[in-house]
């Protein structure tokens, strides 16, 4: 009995250690990471302010032109913020962009419309203002979408096909490949330019519910929250944009 005493304490002791090591390494992984996740925000910070004043030379000549029309898919509780909006396509319209389409999935955006688009004038008007050299700001144009413009879309061409080529007398029903479905959505008003770059501002990764079918050839670049935005690292993900030979699904 005493043998058996003694060989259950060791083992209750060993079993003891083992997790205190367990939690010791947990502790030591866990630490590690915080680090190397604070080094990584702390350089991407320092990145993203040596870019905002023009000490990185190679972001100083960003090739605009490739970004015809640009989609910014915004939360819809971040969307209330419209004075952040509002700061967002300032920094948009500095760097040349010229065409602009907002979506939320609720429609804040869209409701906010009048209120985005004279803020925005406003704030142009203010710039060229006050600089002294007189400083041209280009004309935005901007197009408001949500989820709701979906539904409709859909069902409209979708009807259009079907009187198009299923209500016929013609014995043989074609297969609808994607030029048609584009081709009927165009025709119901509800085509729209594809964007050629799109950015997320919320805490998910994902386009949340903007039209599928103007996205096909989309580079989708989630941006992180629209509170922590910054303008270094929307000259980086357009800059990044520029330099990649888009190949369009050949």
């Amino acid at each position: 009995m005493g043998l058996g005493n003694e060989v259950q304490k060791i083992l209750s002791w060993t079993s003891v250690c083992g997790n205190l090591v367990l939690h010791l390494v947990w502790l030591i992984l866990h630490l590690i990471i915080n680090v190397w996740y604070s080094v990584l925000g702390i350089a991407r910070m320092v990145e993203n302010t040596l870019i905002s004043s023009g000490l990185l030379k190679s972001y100083n000549a960003v090739n605009i032109s490739k970004v015809r029309y640009l989609a910014v898919v915004i939360d819809s509780e971040e969307a209330r913020e419209t004075s952040k909006v509002l700061e967002l396509l300032c920094w948009l319209a500095s760097i040349g962009v010229k065409s602009i389409c907002l979506y939320d999935r609720e429609g804040v955006l869209k409701k906010s419309q009048t209120a985005i688009i004279e803020g925005l004038n406003k704030s142009q008007k203010a710039i060229v203002e006050g600089s002294n050299h007189g400083t041209l700001v280009e004309h935005v144009d901007l197009e408001f979408v949500s989820f709701a413009d979906s539904k409709p879309a859909v069902a409209k061409a979708a009807n259009l096909l079907f009187a198009k080529h299923y209500a016929s007398t013609k014995p043989e029903k074609p297969n609808f490949t994607e030029s048609d479905m584009s081709e009927a959505l165009q025709a119901v008003g509800y085509g729209g330019p594809e964007p050629d770059l799109l950015f997320v501002y919320g805490p998910v990764r994902c386009h949340m519910g903007f039209p599928a079918w103007r996205i096909r050839y989309t580079e989708i670049v989630h941006m992180g929250t629209l509170k922590s935005m910054e303008f270094g690292s929307l000259i980086k993900a357009i800059h990044k944009f520029t330099k990649v030979h888009q190949n369009y699904g050949q």
